[in-house]
């Protein structure tokens, strides 16, 4: 049953990150805006994520993996990252590969970091 939640889950967050990437991105942008923005997002949400499954031992089951690794798994894009780097790369923009993926990752954590802090703090409070 557990490969069912995480499909479910796929589907959603595959939809999700197809019709962001379809609002975000500008055909005009040599920085690829919309899988950053959608890898943050989801950073984001990971961190919020984790910070109630910490609360709610219940978010650590078949929720996570419809969350996390379903719609989060599906939403972010990895792959895209990968292909989108190497572009930038093959059109002779170096610089800008390396700060892509310098501030991908490092932007990503801190919000992940971010989000979950900030509603640990949260729930700690109520």
């Amino acid at each position: 049953m557990s490969w069912l939640w995480v499909a479910l889950g796929g589907a959603i967050g595959a939809s999700l990150r197809y019709g962001a990437g379809v609002f975000l991105v500008k055909p005009t942008n040599l920085f690829p805006w919309g899988t950053w923005w959608i890898n943050i997002v989801g950073c984001l949400l990971a961190g919020i994520f984790f910070a109630y499954s910490q609360k709610f031992p219940i978010l650590q089951n078949e929720a996570r993996l419809f969350l996390m690794v379903g719609i989060l798994g599906g939403f972010t894009t990895f792959s895209s990252f990968g292909l989108e780097t190497f572009q930038l790369l093959k059109h002779g923009q170096p610089i800008l590969a390396l700060l892509y993926v310098m501030s991908s990752v490092m932007v990503g954590v801190m919000v992940l970091a971010l989000g979950f802090y900030l509603f640990q703090t949260l729930l700690a409070s109520k």
